[in-house]
């Protein structure tokens, strides 16, 4: 299993029931022996251009394992989702996450003064 970033950009009109569309996109997730690692709701944002006649989107960030081929497996399931405008996954970048948990860790210390 290796780790992934996932991004969704939810059609802006869901934001105040976005329970069932989210729902759809982690029953995908784990169809497919993803595990979810972290998700964070990242509101409501202007796009920068139109998507599908659309000017804002709901945003939503998951941390996911998955095996190798899920990727390409649940691509092309959203893909004809009509609640999901856009979506994004990538491969996470391990060297860059464990310089950010050690500056964190780093900063949380010198906080404390220890």
């Amino acid at each position: 299993m290796k780790n992934y970033e996932f991004t969704v950009l939810f059609h802006p009109d869901l934001e105040m029931n976005l329970d069932p569309a989210l729902d759809k996109v982690k029953k995908l997730i784990k169809a497919n022996d993803g595990k979810i690692i972290k998700e964070e709701a990242e509101g409501k944002k202007r796009l920068m251009y139109p998507i599908k006649g659309q000017d804002y989107a709901v945003f939503y960030y998951f941390d996911v394992a998955f095996p190798a081929e899920a990727p390409g497996k649940i691509s092309s399931a959203i893909n004809i989702t009509d609640e999901v405008l856009r979506h994004l996954i990538v491969r996470a970048d391990e060297k860059r996450r464990e310089a950010v948990v050690k500056d964190e860790t780093k900063e949380t210390n010198e906080e404390k003064g220890e």
